[in-house]
């Protein structure tokens, strides 16, 4: 059982990492093209503007339960991964410790978001941004966000199952070249 409960516990970490991924990838979307890299950096946000970020982040996540609801089965494989091996003892877990537990933070991660976009974003870009998310397709493209995610996670695990070959051949192929193989000598 301790095995279990370190497992689960070092996989948290990779639970959050997951649902700021979901939630924020398309915010990554709009910054980069809201904000070209020639533009000039932006200080600090002001209250304004980070009002107008959380504005933002709350239109495109849409409606939060569904958005965290959406995520459940997600995170039930990742308590399997993490050794709760039956599935519904996993969703068991998600519905009754991690579900609650990242509804009662939800609004820190919000101000993560928000934070994080004012920082690139200037207020006038961000009140553009809520007019659209204000909009019909900006509502119908935040209700599809937990949908989306779900999409986009499982292309980015199929796209990573699919480098992760190559990626250890070459890390293999780096550690070789530097002499920090088992037995070699440190260059």
């Amino acid at each position: 059982m301790q095995n279990i409960s370190s497992r689960i516990l070092g996989g948290v970490s990779t639970i959050v990492v997951s649902v700021y991924l979901c939630a924020s990838l398309t915010c990554g979307a709009a910054a980069q093209t809201a904000a070209p890299s020639n533009s000039p950096a932006i200080s600090a946000p002001d209250a304004a503007t980070l009002k107008a970020a959380r504005e933002v982040i709350v239109q495109m996540q849409g409606d939060r339960a569904t958005t965290l609801n959406s995520m459940a089965a997600p995170m039930a494989g990742m308590m399997q991964q993490l050794g709760i091996k039956e599935p519904d003892r996993a969703q068991v877990i998600v519905q009754e410790v991690v579900l609650p537990t990242l509804t009662a933070h939800y609004d820190e991660l919000l101000d993560v978001q928000a934070r994080s976009l004012a920082s690139v974003l200037a207020k006038e870009d961000l009140k553009a941004i809520g007019t659209f998310y204000a909009s019909p397709p900006g509502k119908r493209f935040a209700a599809a966000q937990p949908q989306l995610a779900q999409v986009q996670m499982s292309g980015m695990t199929q796209w990573m199952s699919g480098v992760m070959p190559e990626i250890q051949t070459k890390v293999m192929q780096a550690v070789k070249a530097h002499g920090w193989a088992p037995g070699s000598k440190t260059r």
